[in-house]
């Protein structure tokens, strides 16, 4: 039997050249060098300031930028406003997104477009790429290069998202073939649930784990029973539909790996993230991860790369959004 050690190599080399293979050839990382080249600082500080004001700023974006990417593609759709409850935001699975991601977003065009050089220069899809990855670097997490040269689609219409989104009652079959047909693999569904180390949940979506598990009037058994009652007090019966959990009962405003070493322990606060622990397959990348931070980090990395990749709109097929809620 290999070691943990002789495993993480593998893994990682392995997987470093799957996500080198798989490279979008319109993005690159030095796309705005002439039109906008401080873009990033620009971002940077304008996600910074947000951050600091609301811890929230974090998970909303990372959470927006995952909706974004899953449902039409890395395109900024998320963020179109429309009249009459139209949008893919307005569709059921995406309420519970936190408006401070879209905020940062806006802030950040703004900040972006007030630089003559730069205005109307950077995609409102960038911008959410950009910000995503900021926002993990302030709670703790890797610093990481973004490909960039996204242009920002037209559409956005709120009967896409059906299907095109994890639940939390999701087992690995159900994710892993969600994951692949976006060309993501089990190891970086993975890394890329590791996100969970951050934020928190509305009851609503955990209440039936807790009290009424498959109909009945129990826990999920893979649920920690301690972790359980904890989860029973912070979220009763009935609870305010504004009533929340954190993900991560330990260390909810850090990007770390104790997120794996809850799934050790019981303590997923979804179906979905558990379920990485009890299939056989999911479990060797989340106990490699529970003991080797740098390997999720590195794994998270590419995950996120290879994720940014899906769906990317180019020439004709979209614009830069002078308003990142409205179609020009």
């Amino acid at each position: 039997m290999s070691s943990p050690t002789m495993f993480s190599v593998s893994f990682l080399f392995l997987f470093l050249s799957s996500a080198t293979a798989t490279t979008t050839h319109q993005l690159r990382k030095d796309y705005y060098k002439d039109s906008c080249p401080n873009v990033e600082s620009l971002v940077r500080a304008a996600v910074e300031d947000k951050f600091q004001r609301i811890f929230t700023t974090a998970p909303a974006t990372l959470r927006l930028f995952f909706h974004d990417c899953f449902i039409r593609g890395c395109d900024a759709s998320i963020i179109l406003f429309s009249r009459n409850g139209t949008a893919e935001k307005d569709n059921s699975d995406n309420l519970s997104l936190a408006g401070d991601g879209f905020d940062t977003v806006i802030k950040a065009k703004e900040a972006v477009d007030r630089v003559p050089h730069c205005k109307n220069k950077v995609s409102c899809a960038d911008i959410l790429a950009l910000a995503t990855r900021d926002v993990v670097k302030l709670t703790g997490g890797p610093f990481y290069e973004v490909e960039l040269g996204r242009l920002d689609g037209r559409i956005s219409t709120r009967a896409s998202v059906r299907h095109h989104l994890p639940r939390p009652e999701f087992r690995v079959h159900k994710l892993k073939t969600m994951f692949v047909s976006h060309g993501l693999n089990l190891i970086d569904l993975v890394a890329l649930s590791g996100a969970h180390t951050i934020g928190f949940s509305h009851c609503s979506r955990i209440s039936k784990r807790i009290y009424s598990f498959k109909s009945k009037n129990r826990i999920d058994p893979t649920l920690d029973l301690q972790y359980a009652k904890v989860l029973q007090e912070q979220c009763p019966r009935n609870a305010d539909p504004r009533a929340v959990t954190d993900m991560d009962p330990n260390t909810p405003e850090i990007f770390d790996n104790i997120y794996f070493k809850n799934l050790q322990q019981g303590k997923g606060l979804f179906t979905s993230d558990q379920t990485l622990f009890t299939d056989k397959k999911a479990r060797k990348f989340v106990n490699l991860f529970a003991s080797n931070s740098t390997a999720f980090e590195q794994a998270f990395v590419l995950a996120m790369t290879k994720l940014g990749r899906i769906g990317v709109k180019t020439g004709n097929q979209g614009e830069v959004r002078r308003n990142c809620a409205l179609v020009n």
